[in-house]
């Protein structure tokens, strides 16, 4: 298990984007679930209690994205096999690529007025 753990384990290699899934399911979802609950009143700007709770969860997870990244660089110099190098240099490859969809898909969704 705690070799699972290890940034230069492949499975890394697709846990950015089971992050950014997972992050994009439930914002969606709670939007959702929050609209038809108790929608924002329309005259309202962007700055409603969803559109913070979504801009909060976007920057959180960005922010452990850009980590596991940097992790993921940090442990690839530290590696002595290529093969785990490798792996760990995808897998933080992967982290930024999934940072980046983050931001690209929660800067709209927090700057727009919900419920529209």
């Amino acid at each position: 298990m705690r070799r699972l753990l290890s940034l230069t384990h492949p499975i890394h290699m697709v846990s950015g984007l089971t992050i950014w899934s997972i992050w994009f399911v439930g914002i969606y979802a709670g939007l959702s679930v929050a609209c038809s609950v108790a929608p924002p009143e329309p005259a309202r700007d962007m700055l409603t209690g969803i559109n913070i709770s979504v801009g909060v969860a976007t920057l959180v997870t960005t922010a452990l994205l850009l980590w596991l990244a940097w992790a993921s660089v940090a442990a690839a110099r530290k590696a002595e096999l290529s093969r785990e190098c490798y792996f760990a240099y995808v897998s933080a490859g992967v982290f930024l690529f999934t940072a980046g969809g983050t931001l690209f898909v929660g800067y709209p969704i927090v700057f727009l007025p919900p419920c529209l």
